[in-house]
């Protein structure tokens, strides 16, 4: 039962379906960042831009950033899980309300966003700028060399830049997603997690 689960047992099980779920949308994360910062006239289209990375750059274009993808949607999905089942105990716990409860699913919804933004933001620096580099001047040969440099050469907290606009987008996504999630598994006749 989720009482009696871990900590570190919700982070893993919501770490795998997130490395999972990476390596299958990777290239389309890939042609996604390469549409949004093309550049000229006109909006690139999905099928000119899939051709022109394939053209250029191969199969292997399409997981341009794969390691730190990888690395992103685990420390995202076992954060939200995790943070979120554990919350939901300690609101329960401390001020006697039910798990069913809309206030108790909101509050530990609204922290695991917040816990995700502080957990992930890393990640997104790095991966941006992995999948933003040009392919005839590699500046990182991966993930962990791009944590170093930038680390280096802009300071540990340029790894949360954008912190705000990022909780922004996580808090009301996590908290609809998972209130969502619970109130579904209610009109199932699932018991709440």
């Amino acid at each position: 039962t989720p009482e009696n689960t871990t900590f570190l047992k919700k982070f893993a099980a919501g770490s795998a379906a997130g490395a999972l779920g990476s390596i299958a949308g990777n290239p389309f994360d890939v042609l996604k960042t390469r549409m949004m910062t093309a550049e000229g006239k006109g909006s690139p289209s999905i099928m000119g831009t899939a051709k022109d990375l394939l053209a250029h750059q191969g199969v292997g274009g399409f997981y341009r950033g794969i390691d730190s993808n990888i690395m992103r949607a685990m420390v995202l999905n076992g954060t939200k899980m995790a943070c979120y089942d554990q919350t939901k105990g300690y609101v329960v716990q401390y001020t006697g309300l039910a798990k069913t409860s809309l206030v108790t699913q909101f509050i530990s919804a609204v922290a695991a966003g917040f816990f995700m933004t502080c957990t992930v933001s890393p990640f997104d620096m790095v991966r941006t700028r992995l999948m933003n580099q040009p392919a005839d001047a590699k500046i990182y040969s991966n993930a962990g060399d791009c944590f170093i440099k930038i680390i280096k050469n802009e300071g540990p907290l340029t790894l949360w830049r954008g912190f705000l606009p990022i909780w922004s987008r996580f808090a009301p996504t996590t908290t609809i997603q998972l209130v969502i999630f619970e109130q579904l598994r209610v009109l199932m006749g699932m018991k709440s997690m």
